[in-house]
Order: structure tokens, then sequence, then C-alpha cells
């Protein structure tokens, strides 16, 4: 923490002379609310009391010294709020200097703040604050307010300042500022008294009311200067209170535009088909047209989109069932891959649909069929067209396991009339891990929790016994290095290090794995013409052990479910799209869970919370090219003991990460109602 110096800098005292000017030139060239002697005579009954107010709300504070009511406020020490602190002073408004410590638990001078502002109020002085504490979430009352108001015995009055004029910032808190020539608006709520010996509960009771009670004032304060409060208020505020965002002009474009294109559609999934990206068995079911009928009961919908998303939803799902025998299950996904792994792993425990193509007419017809009782999305996947409609029929949506990458949200903040819509529609999202929450809020997110990672709950990949024994009687002893779901050039580098371990271990062999294994061809072709001889799995040939060059004993396993049998035969894997192009990172943890040793490049900023718990806790190692990785794969061939340690510490940094199954199923059966007797199922007309 920066200490604050005890001569104001002279840029600071010019701040502080502009902004008190200006709060002077907004004062008196615009329209007074009426009532203010009331108000006065109410404050001055209940003085010295604690004023609370929005963050974001307050540059119209100054202009409660028309009351004469002795007031300190509470302002942050960073150096930002110098100037602010002399525009106060200029008012005879003294300072607590210091704020809670948020979300983020940065130590901000809050415990002495707070012991000065119990001394104040002692001292007869009123003490204003805010009642949120940044960086948010915004409009949610911190308890260091209702503990002062315990400690001091002195009253919490809501209040509320602002002007029909202003400008609305896009920071966490909307940050106002108030506008010359305007009608101003105040309201002042009833005092809140917290008893000295209020329980914990009590105080959480006591605590909500203020938040409820400040809303009411603000949004009083809004109708009386003649204006709506919504433009001021936070997007993640604004959805809580249950006001969703309209869709905007962007909206309208895109739903017009994939209308526009839904003839089309036809043409581009043959253009999929012939790349083996589409089933062109069940090319009906992408135009909304289901393959099989709606169950008659509660329907819950699962939406995931590929692999990854369906492995890590499908234990909540076999959960649910078990819980909930008579609610049925829809599982939607959108690759090939992906259904496969659908058809194998669920075991008639849900019906899986391709999902739609996100087009009007496509979506309409997929929900009057299924017409499901809730709709689960899974991490990232947001579709416009599914999200609007599905609410537009009241049906419940819940993100889990919620991931956004910095990338992503990037994108989102720069079209945040489209981002607010889509989030604000969901019921409850539940992200991953803080900072994923965190980017959620930011674009309108309501009801948002942090759950923790599916993914760590699930249980190991399913592994193919009778294929493991043929190719452990195979490999024999060999070092194994497994490189899983790579990405576009990462085959190259990882053909490069196992070339480099060929010279150290001649009996290596490195099995590739792709992310998408109809990449094959194009791997198979560039490594070839590098020199390496590539064994293909698809085509049922095994790994070359008898071939002693460098570029000898690259084995690709281009197929499907099969990762889990490679992570429980090899000592050592590389988790991809750490190295590729555009980064992110895949799921470590079904190779730990597998006792495989993990490797990953530094772009894994898809599974922070994971990665960073392996790689602290000595769980992994982090490797930038394929100098690194032959070094680290050598070392560890070499030392069973050190594999061993990683394995241990990996298997405890990754339990204190489980629990996300519980959350997420808990919060999942809120929202559905208890099962009853099952009712027939009207088809809706519609769209056909």
């Amino acid at each position: 923490m920066a200490p604050i110096p005890n001569k104001p800098r002279l840029l600071d005292r010019a701040v502080g002379a502009t902004v008190a000017g200006y709060i002077r030139l907004v004062e008196r060239t615009s329209q007074r609310p009426p009532l203010m002697h009331d108000y006065a005579a109410d404050l001055i009954q209940h003085h010295p009391a604690i004023f609370a107010m929005w963050h974001g709300q307050f540059a119209l504070l100054p202009t409660m010294n028309q009351f004469k009511i002795p007031t300190k406020a509470m302002l942050a020490l960073h150096r930002d709020a110098e100037g602010l602190a002399h525009a106060l002073a200029r008012y005879d408004i003294e300072l607590i200097r210091g704020a809670g410590a948020g979300v983020k638990g940065k130590d901000r001078g809050g415990a002495n703040a707070f012991r000065n502002a119990v001394s104040a109020l002692d001292d007869g002085y009123s003490v204003a604050m805010t009642a949120d504490v940044p960086p948010g979430p915004a409009r949610r009352s911190g308890h260091g307010i209702v503990t002062l108001a315990k400690i001091s015995g002195r009253p919490i009055i809501p209040v509320a300042m602002c002007s029909s004029r202003y400008w609305s910032l896009k920071t966490w808190s909307r940050m106002t500022l108030n506008l010359p020539f305007s009608r101003l608006g105040a309201s002042f709520g009833e005092p809140i008294w917290v008893p000295k010996d209020a329980t914990p509960d009590e105080l959480e009771r006591l605590r909500q009311k203020v938040e409820e009670n400040l809303n009411i004032a603000t949004i009083d304060a809004y109708a009386r200067a003649g204006v709506s409060h919504i433009r001021s208020t936070p997007p993640a505020a604004l959805t809580a209170s249950g006001e969703r965002a309209v869709p905007g002009r962007k909206l309208r474009i895109y739903r017009g535009f994939t209308k526009a294109l839904a003839p089309a559609t036809p043409l581009l999934l043959k253009f999929r088909e012939r790349r083996n990206k589409e089933d062109s068995t069940r090319r009906n079911e992408r135009f909304g047209i289901a393959s099989a009928a709606r169950p008659i009961g509660t329907v819950i919908w699962f939406h995931a989109a590929s692999v990854g998303e369906t492995n890590a939803v499908i234990p909540l799902i076999e959960e649910l069932r078990q819980l909930r025998p008579r609610t049925h299950v829809l599982l939607t996904t959108g690759t090939v891959t992906s259904a496969r792994v659908a058809t194998t792993r669920l075991n008639g425990i849900a019906i899986h649909q391709y999902v739609p193509y996100d087009a009007p007419k496509f979506v309409e017809r997929f929900l009057n069929h299924w017409q499901p009782n809730l709709a689960i999305f899974v991490e990232s996947e947001i579709w416009p067209n599914l999200i609007l409609s599905a609410t537009s029929k009241n049906i419940p949506l819940v993100l889990v396991n919620g991931r956004m990458s910095k990338g992503s949200f990037r994108n989102w903040r720069q079209n945040v009339d489209v981002a607010r819509p889509i989030f604000s529609r969901f019921a409850a999202i539940m992200a991953q891990d803080r900072a994923f929450a965190e980017r959620f809020v930011a674009l309108g997110g309501a009801n948002v929790t942090v759950s923790g990672n599916l993914k760590t709950d699930s249980p190991p990949l399913p592994v193919n016994a009778a294929a493991r024994t043929k190719l452990e009687l195979r490999l024999g002893d060999r070092p194994l290095l497994l490189a899983a779901s790579t990405h576009d050039d990462e085959e190259d580098i990882l053909a490069a290090a196992h070339t480099q371990l060929r010279a150290t271990h001649p009996r290596l062999i490195t099995i590739i794995a792709p992310r998408h294994p109809e990449r094959a061809t194009a791997i198979i072709e560039r490594l070839q013409g590098q020199g390496y001889d590539v064994r293909q799995r698809s085509r049922d040939q095994e790994p070359d052990t008898s071939g002693t060059k460098s570029t000898d004993g690259i084995y690709l396993a281009d197929t499907l479910n099969e990762l889990g049998t490679l992570f429980a035969i090899a000592q050592v894997a590389f988790i991809g799209k750490s190295l590729s192009r555009e980064p992110g990172g895949h799921n470590p943890i079904e190779a730990v869970r597998h006792g495989a040793v993990v490797l990953t490049g530094p772009g894994w900023s898809n599974f922070t919370e994971s990665f960073t718990a392996l790689l602290k806790a000595g769980g992994a190692l982090e490797v930038r090219n394929a100098d690194e990785i032959a070094t680290a794969a050598a070392h560890l061939f070499d030392d069973g003991s050190e594999r061993a340690r990683m394995r241990k510490s990996a298997e405890g940094a990754l339990e204190n990460l489980t629990g996300a199954l519980a959350k997420t199923r808990a919060v999942i059966l809120t929202h559905l109602a208890p099962e009853t007797t099952p009712a027939p199922v009207r088809e809706l007309t519609g769209v056909s």
C-alpha cells in the first residue's frame, strides 16, 4: 500500500478546487428537490448517524453540508482519491481514510478506518460511507456497515442524490458524473438500527435490509429527478433485481442475419459433411427436427459444445437421474466427436441430439418439440437465438461450469449491448473460479457464484481394458510420452522433442492424440514431409517398436474415446493447446486421475485454477518449447521417485478443488419442481 504524503501536492489541491467548483456549478444551476427542509429535520433528529450510499452515486454528497450536520466521510487511501479528498475538505467534510478489503482481500486500511469511524460517531460526527466495496459486486452491501452500526449503536440512513442529466461511466459501479442545468433528486430511507447483541443471522438480515432500502431510495431519487435509474445501474445489479436488459439493434441485426442465411444451411452442412465435421445421417437435427419423441414429464435440457464439456457434465446428469428417476434428460452437442462420446457414455440415461443451428426457425422448431422445463448451458457455449427464444417461452436458464477467457471477455465487453441482454437472462451462473465470475458479473450476469470446476469432480476417463493390455504388451517397459489434445502446429513441436529424446532414450515411443482426429491426414502429411515414420491407430497399425532412427517411434492416436486408456499407460503427458497459436490449454485433471505426470505450455488460461494449483504444489511442469519438453521428459523418465512425488503432489492439489458437483447439483434442484406423476405433453404449434 503506497503511503499518503503528509504535505498535499499542488496538483491534488488544484484537482480538489476544480471538483468542488464543479459541484457548486451543478448545484447552483440545477433545480433543487422539494422537501429538503423536512429531510434536514429527520437527519438532525437521528444525528450522529451512518449515511449509506452506493459507490458511484456520491458526487452530490457535499451538497448535504447545507444541513450543517458535522460529518466525516470514509474515503479510500489510493492515490486517485486525493483530489476528491481536497474537494470534500472545501465543504468542511472531514475525512476517514481507508476502505474494506473487498473480494480480493487486499489490505486497504479498512481496520484502521473502522476504528476511526467508531470514534467519530462517539465524538458526535455522522459518518458517510459507501455500502458496497470495490471492486464489487456493485449494489451489494458489505458487512462492514452493519457491523459499524452494531458497535456504535447509531442508525444507518440510506441516502441517494442524483441529477436528471448525467454521464454514466463504464466502471464496475457505473460511476455517475452529474451535469449542470439539471433537476436534482434526493431520497433518504428510514433509519435502520442494529442491536448490539445481534446474531450473525440478524446481521445478515439487516445487511440485506440496507441493500433493499438503499435500492429503493436510489430509484426514488431518480424518480424525483424525473428520470429512470436504469442507465446509472450496473448490469449485474440490474439483472439481480429481475430487470432484464432489452435486446438492442445489434441483436436484432443478428437475428435477421441468421434468419436470412437459414436457406443456405443445407449447403454449409454438405460442406462440413465432406470434411467429416457433420453426421449426414442426422442432418435434420441441425434444422431442429427431432429424431426422437419427447418423453412425458419433466425434461432437463443440457447443452455442451464438444467432448470436454460433455465429459464434464455426464456425472452431473447421472446424479440428477439417480435423485429424480422420473425426470428425463436431453443432451445436445455440436460436434461429431462429442456425439460419439455421448452415445458411448450415456448408457441410455439421456437422449442425445445435435443442437440446431442458431437460426430463429430452427430454434423455434427445436424448442416447440422438446419443451424443456429447465435449460442448462455448459461452460461458454452461448447462442443468442437459443437463449432469447428459450426465455421468451419462460424456460429457466442456468449456466454451469462457466468459463470466460480473457479474449472472449474482451470481445463481449466491446459489444456490451449484446452481452447484457444475453447474460442477464440466466437465472443462475456458476463459474469455475473468481476471475470468471467477475467477468460474468461485468457482462450483466445475475446470481453469479463460484462453484469450482466440474471436471475436478469427474471420475477418471474410461479405460478399455483389452486395448490397454494389448498396448502394454506391445510397448513393454519403453518410456512413453503422450501428447494429449494437441492443436495446430503442436505436433511439429512434439516431433522435434521426440527426436531429441531418442538420442538419450532410443526406445522412446511418442503417442500424439490430436484434439480433433479429423486432422489426422494433415498431421501425417506434415510429419512425413519432415522425415518421420508415423503409424496410425485408426488404421489398426501398431506402434513401431523396432525402428532405431530418431524419426521412428511416433504413433498417431486419431481415435475417439481412448484418451483414458492412453493416460493410463503414459508416464508423462503433455497437455495440448498450451503451445498452439491460439492457446488456452485443456483439462489436466484427466491425466492426473490416471497417474500421468503433467507437462504444459504457458498457455493454460482456460484452466487457470487447476494449473495454478498443480504448478504451485509441484504437481506439473511448465515447458515453453521442444528443448524444454525433451529436457523435462528425460528427467522424469530417469527418475521414478520424482514421478511418484509429482503424482502425489498433483493428487493433493486437486483434492482442494473438489466440491463443484455437489454445489452445481444443489443449484439445479432449486430450479426444478418436485417430481410428480407425469402429465401428457402436447406438441406446440408454430414453425414446422
